[in-house]
């Protein structure tokens, strides 16, 4: 479909830096936030993107970038979703039409993309800590710049948050740390700290305590002085518990707000004052995601991003309905199992960590909400929760992105694998991960689950199999579990509503040849068959195993690969270095009868962003890059008879 280009409003077409933005009076900075909403909207709905974050922070943007001198004064973004009139305003507005897309600008903030992008972010929760050690390097260079830090209330559930602002409080640098309360992250917020924030917009439980604080004391007139000093100090403490920011006070900042998100000429005032206050400052901002597009408004998980192209004005889809059956997600066919195994034995458990429409936990939580738990972005706690629970006789699967897993792993090291408690992780968004890029890509638990004690590392091929890996986990108490799968429809097979049990370390013989084996881990392997059928025409033939289990490994089917074929090629959607086929190698190293083996993954590079299909290819992960691999080996096999 061809897409006439975006023109951008007049006052946002001559603004190629922020230093084009200085220029304009603070009369037009609405004009300028309305031409930058609309602009946002006209590029996402023709080529998809994160969205209602973006369109919740137009005027924060905007007064950040006209009173700060940007790149000089560090601007912090957290996560990155909320970025998107960040990148307009700062040169790449012309190229914006590429963003996510494969070589095109990053979804996110990228240091290699711009100097104004101070500090690469795909992750949550971040941005206090860069920001941070940003000020403290700056006092360190005794330079005068400003550094700002913008954090999400959801990104603030998250420990590491605290523990940035904790130290910012002892070293009371200068830093403006600004959050951004729109009561979302990707989900709804869940938590103390989201009550504690939705509290603090109001004053009315304060202003009704005391008042009846003053009702009651005016019953003890002739109370004397130890009553009225009594009085006083508890007035101080409930002033203390409840006026709004006393808990970032206690973390050693100054608290200024709540403010209106969206007053644009307010906040540059805010922010111009701010500028002269010395210490750790924050600014509590109050927004709404989604702001100027009503359908986002309405409901901001689902306009959290899009995919797909859409009516600016309606929200409607302009994709063309299909009568084809749609082939379901992994993400599906992960909820739809957990839900009947659950249905099935009363001890098992959800639980996501701020996920759970990602992870698709949402519909355990709607049909058994007892039983599944959203512990907010707060991946260490997740882990170690679910330790506990496995502690006392609960089977808890742990559906967390394979990328956002690691930022539990001293937890699944530390309170899962040495303790041999069995918790299943059920890792999403394994392999590339697509236009999310580097951030997002889950390429390394193969090698940080494989090298753990008590840790079964599996990976199914398809659909069914990843069914029959759930079914696996919940009857495996040994040990700990592990299941990777990718993001995005599977390959559309027949399900059964029947379970097999898969004994751990048991791969399975899908065809066999006379020339060449693959060996493949998960869904990587639907590429072989294609590359088998290559390689056929050419005059070769190679033989398929789909090992299912980098840990234990099947070494029946090891010794069987080792005795038949002379070339083995392992491939895997993953790092190479640690995986699988360092699993087989490391296995064969220590065989007598070894073949000559080619290890296929990710190399040791940072892959960028891009369509799954596109990304194959360019890593040679495909039916072509597979052919290519095993004509390679064949013909050095060919040239030394």
């Amino acid at each position: 479909m061809e897409h006439l280009p975006v023109v951008p409003g007049p006052l946002l077409s001559k603004i190629n830096s922020p230093d084009d933005l200085k220029h304009l009076s603070v009369e037009q900075l609405p004009q300028v936030c309305q031409e930058l909403r609309d602009f946002i909207i006209d590029i996402v709905s023709v080529h998809g993107g994160h969205f209602g974050a973006s369109l919740g922070v137009v005027e924060l943007t905007t007064a950040l970038h006209y009173v700060f001198k940007t790149p000089e004064d560090q601007l912090v973004w957290d996560v990155g979703h909320q970025a998107y009139g960040h990148k307009i305003f700062t040169g790449r507005r012309d190229n914006f039409h590429t963003n996510r897309k494969h070589l095109g600008l990053s979804g996110f903030p990228n240091r290699s993309e711009s100097p104004f992008d101070t500090f690469g972010v795909g992750h949550s929760s971040t941005s206090i800590s860069a920001g941070l050690g940003m000020s403290v390097a700056r006092d360190l260079l005794q330079k005068k710049h400003q550094v700002v830090a913008v954090i999400g209330d959801g990104a603030m559930t998250a420990g590491l948050a605290f523990e940035g602002m904790n130290n910012a409080g002892v070293q009371n640098s200068d830093v403006l740390v600004i959050l951004n309360d729109n009561r979302m992250s990707i989900d709804p917020n869940v938590g103390a700290l989201n009550e504690y924030l939705a509290d603090i917009t109001t004053s009315q439980t304060f202003n009704k305590l005391r008042d009846d604080l003053y009702d009651m004391l005016g019953h003890f007139k002739g109370a004397g002085e130890k009553m009225r000093k009594m009085a006083s100090r508890m007035e101080a403490a409930m002033t203390t518990a409840l006026t709004p920011g006393s808990l970032f006070r206690s973390l050693g900042f100054k608290y200024y707000g709540p403010v209106d998100g969206h007053n644009v000429k307010n906040l540059t005032r805010q922010l111009a004052d701010l500028k002269k206050v010395s210490g750790p400052k924050l600014l509590h901002v109050v927004t709404v995601k989604g702001k100027g597009f009503a359908p986002a408004e309405r409901d901001q998980v689902k306009w959290h991003a899009s995919g797909s192209p859409f009516d600016k004005v309606t929200g409607n889809s302009l994709v063309k309905k299909t009568t084809t059956k749609l082939i379901p997600k992994y993400q599906d066919v992960f909820a739809d199992t957990l839900v009947d195994l659950a249905k099935k034995n009363e001890k098992l458990v959800g639980i996501t960590a701020a996920m759970p429409s990602g992870t698709s936990m949402l519909k355990m939580m709607e049909t058994l909400p007892d039983r599944a738990f959203d512990v907010g972005i707060a991946e260490q706690h997740a882990v170690t929760f679910a330790g506990g629970l496995a502690t006392q006789g609960i089977k808890p699967f742990v559906a967390i992105y394979s990328t956002f897993l690691q930022r539990g792993y001293d937890q699944i090291v530390h309170d899962i694998a040495i303790q041999k408690l069995p918790v299943v992780f059920c890792m999403d968004r394994a392999g590339v991960a697509g236009a999310d890029g580097p951030t997002h890509h889950g390429l390394y638990d193969i090698a940080y689950m494989r090298c753990l004690p008590n840790m079964v590392v599996s990976a199914p091929m398809n659909e069914q199999d990843l069914r029959n890996l759930m079914y696996t986990a919940s009857r495996y108490d040994e040990a700990a579990f592990s299941i990777r799968y990718p993001r995005g429809a599977g390959t559309g097979i027949a399900l059964s509503d029947d379970y097999e049990y898969i004994t751990p370390g048991t791969g399975k013989v899908l065809t066999e040849g006379e020339d060449i084996l693959f060996l493949s881990f998960g869904t990587i392997g639907k590429y072989v068959p294609e590359a088998i059928d290559r390689l056929a025409k050419a005059g070769f033939s190679a033989g398929h195993y789909d090992m299912r289990f980098a840990k234990p490994l099947d070494t029946k089917l090891l010794e069987r690969a080792a005795l038949r074929y002379d070339h083995v090629i392992t491939i895997e959607d993953a790092a190479r270095q640690g995986g699988f086929g360092s699993a087989v190698a490391e296995y064969y190293m220590e065989q007598e009868r070894r073949p000559i083996m080619k290890i296929m993954g990710v190399p040791d590079i940072v892959v960028e962003h891009g369509t799954q299909q596109e990304l194959h290819h360019e890593l040679g992960l495909d039916a072509d890059g597979i052919t290519t691999e095993a004509l390679s080996l064949l013909q050095k096999k060919i040239s030394s008879i």
